[in-house]
């Protein structure tokens, strides 16, 4: 039957109920158990002879034998059988449920807890109430890839019919929370700041912009949180971090969501030496707390985030990797290593940039085990300090894992004539590329007051999630991912 005719038929039923002095949309139902609950509390449920009252939504057709009906009704911890019998709830109680319950109801059942014949725990239901008449059917099969797109644009219905996916959020839920007790146990305090700002900054990126018809002013929506939790140093705050959204304005791809969530946090008298022990003791500790190992397997690769991880220079990891000696090769030199592995647009590339494109050509892929990657040029690295051997790389790394950047973390620039000295570098450059660009003013006169040496650290959390959760896509971690509109 088509999906309009079964609507018009539910809706013939709703009509039916009202008609008969049945509200089909209940205000409340008292519960007394969940589905779980009558699962795990079966013993003593059964042998008490206990009434539990539990609701959900009908999830599996009905099953009509002469004078007995079973279904199975799901509530967000799981699902259980029911059982109606004529003879218990009376001919009009189960002709009503005969008649007018489809999958996709939500219903209130009130009875006894036994076993079936085949050893399936069940409700022997006393009495029922109907609490939400569903008009549309649930789609009998929603899976392959034909199908992903439709699941994300309806989550709704991707969450109901795949149990699987639900247990992704779940656990998204339980990894934010056990970063949360981790940093609070190690005296970090959480804080909000601005999600709109008046100049975009603390990261490279193209923002978002809007505008306050009040202020009559421009604002972007942020990219990062860096100058503000800076700021926080600046106040007297030591140790502080925020897990919120960020918004970028660029590609979308497996590994990239323009609205993302990130932890980031700062950490007064800090190197990025003690961000990378933090980072190897979170990432363990979550692991552990959440799955109960610090091992976990991803597809075929088993990924182990016990201490300590592998450290290795970028341009040493270049080397390694089979690509140009980035310490001694002219600018020239990596363009056409570069143009012979395929990357052609690179004449406006800063020597920087070229260094980090040969490391994402040759090394970033194969980066399977947790790996932090060390010592960045500096011409990319604007707000880290120079490593204090005076090499002109910055004190700076990025976690990998499965051949994925996870975060970012610096030895915070204190200076505040240097950072004046590169924010003005990266105005000039972004305006060479024909962008806006514009100094932080208030930034820079707040770090003029004096910021303490810290350590700063961003963990993209999508992107742990879906390391954690064996996620092929970002869009599997987003409940609500950002699609084109339908044609």
């Amino acid at each position: 039957m088509a999906e309009k005719e079964l609507m018009e038929q539910r809706i013939r039923k709703l009509e039916a109920l009202r008609s008969l002095g049945i509200e089909p949309y209940a205000y409340k139902y008292e519960r007394t158990h969940t589905c779980r609950d009558i699962l795990e509390g079966y013993e003593e449920l059964s042998s008490s002879g206990r009434i539990v009252r539990v609701a959900g939504r009908v999830v599996v057709s009905k099953r009509e034998m002469g004078r007995t009906i079973f279904s199975h009704i799901q509530d967000g911890s799981g699902r259980v059988q029911i059982y109606l019998r004529r003879d218990d709830i009376g001919d009009w109680s189960f002709g009503l449920f005969r008649k007018m319950v489809d999958v996709g109801d939500f219903i209130g059942v009130s009875g006894t807890v036994f076993k079936t014949r085949t050893g399936e725990i069940t409700v022997k239901v006393e009495g029922w109430e109907m609490l939400c008449k569903s008009l549309r059917p649930l789609p009998e099969k929603w899976h392959g890839l034909r199908d992903v797109e439709a699941r994300y644009r309806q989550r709704y219905l991707d969450l109901i019919v795949n149990p699987e996916v639900r247990e992704i959020f779940v656990v998204r839920s339980k990894v934010i929370n056990a970063i949360r007790d981790f940093l609070e146990e190690r005296g970090f305090i959480e804080v909000e700041t601005p999600m709109m700002h008046p100049i975009p900054g603390g990261a490279n990126a193209r923002p978002f912009v809007t505008y306050h018809n009040a202020l009559e002013m421009k604002l972007f929506l942020r990219i990062a949180p860096e100058l503000y939790l800076k700021r926080l140093l600046i106040g007297g705050f030591e140790k502080v971090y925020e897990i919120n959204r960020n918004f970028r304005n660029e590609g979308i791809s497996r590994k990239h969501n323009p609205e993302f969530t990130m932890l980031e946090l700062y950490q007064a008298y800090a190197d990025y030496e003690d961000m990378m022990r933090l980072v190897e003791e979170m990432m363990a500790e979550v692991s552990r707390k959440v799955l109960g190992t610090t091992r976990i397997t991803y597809g075929d690769v088993e990924i182990d985030f016990s201490r300590p991880w592998r450290r290795v220079r970028m341009e040493e990891a270049i080397r390694e990797e089979g690509g140009p000696d980035v310490s001694k090769a002219m600018d020239e030199e990596i363009r056409e290593v570069l143009k012979g592995m395929g990357v052609e647009d690179t004449d406006g590339m800063r020597r920087g940039e070229l260094i980090e494109e040969c490391f994402k050509v040759f090394v970033e892929p194969k980066l399977i085990q947790p790996t932090f990657v060390l010592d960045y040029p500096m011409e990319i690295s604007p707000l880290a300090k120079r490593r204090r051997d005076g090499q002109d790389y910055a004190e700076r790394f990025e976690p990998f894992v499965l051949g994925m950047e996870i975060g970012n973390a610096f030895s915070e620039l204190n200076d505040p004539l240097d950072q004046r000295r590169r924010f003005e570098m990266q105005v000039e450059e972004r305006r060479k590329r024909g962008e806006e660009g514009e100094l932080d003013e208030d930034f820079l006169t707040a770090l003029e007051y004096g910021m303490p040496p810290a350590g700063g650290l961003g963990i993209g959390i999508d992107r742990l999630v879906m390391i954690l959760t064996g996620s092929d896509s970002i869009r599997d971690v987003i409940l609500f991912p950002l699609l084109r509109p339908e044609r």
